[in-house]
């Protein structure tokens, strides 16, 4: 495989830090064969693009998977399923026409200091759309109305949480919470193993929600290291 390094940029996670990244380079009509085999190693598709960190002297970056056929919901997550017990779930292979306008009212609402701020369509299509891998569209509504989605990637032994947003007016419901305890139900209806969350910052407020659900994996030093 055929890898490049991006230059140094500000981190986008911790202060004073500054972030590099290991890109895949192979032709889009190759990677998605590639894809399951470099998430295990650590990869994450934003995109088009699969790339890891690859910063120099920091592994504050630790790509986390749950071990869903084992995990237990704790009691804090016990009463989000409670709470969100009017919504409907549903799973989709193709994208609905309001999802971009609730994205929008994510970004803009919930990460107004972010990178992704102020979001536009240009910007949410290159995150989400992808040539060569389609996305599993995990929607809740409640009375019909779309309130969360959560955008998933379908591996050969799991599933990867590309992004989730959700309805600003609902956050009282602990909607992101909600959505993973979702893509954990659905890895285990198709009867597979992990779901990949992405990257476990523990220095970062934002990034080291992860954890709480148990047990896990980290891939740290080039192995899959468990955590209960």
């Amino acid at each position: 495989m055929k890898f490049g390094i991006t230059q140094k940029f500000d981190c986008s996670y911790l202060p004073e830090k500054e972030e590099q990244l290991l890109v895949c380079m192979l032709p889009s009509s190759q990677l998605k064969d590639s894809y399951s085999e470099l998430v295990k190693v650590g990869f994450r598709r934003s995109g088009e693009q699969l790339y890891r960190p690859h910063c120099e002297n920091c592994n504050a970056c630790q790509s986390l998977r749950i071990l869903c056929n084992e995990f237990e919901l704790s009691r804090s997550q016990k009463r989000v399923i409670n709470k969100n017990k009017d919504l409907d779930i549903s799973v989709r292979f193709d994208e609905h026409d309001d999802y971009f306008s609730l994205y929008e009212r994510y970004i803009n609402s919930q990460h107004s200091d972010g990178s992704m701020y102020p979001a536009n369509f240009e910007q949410y299509s290159n995150f989400i759309r992808c040539s060569w891998q389609r996305p599993i569209f995990i929607e809740a509504r409640l009375d019909n109305t779309l309130v969360a989605v959560a955008v998933t990637d379908k591996l050969m032994d799991g599933l990867s949480a590309l992004y989730t947003f959700y309805e600003p007016e609902q956050s009282n419901r602990s909607l992101g919470t909600y959505m993973v305890l979702q893509q954990i139900e659905i890895t285990k209806r198709f009867q597979l193993p992990f779901l990949y969350l992405g990257y476990q910052i523990d220095m970062c407020k934002k990034m080291n929600y992860k954890q709480q659900y148990t047990p896990h994996q980290r891939f740290i030093s080039n192995r899959w290291i468990i955590y209960r």
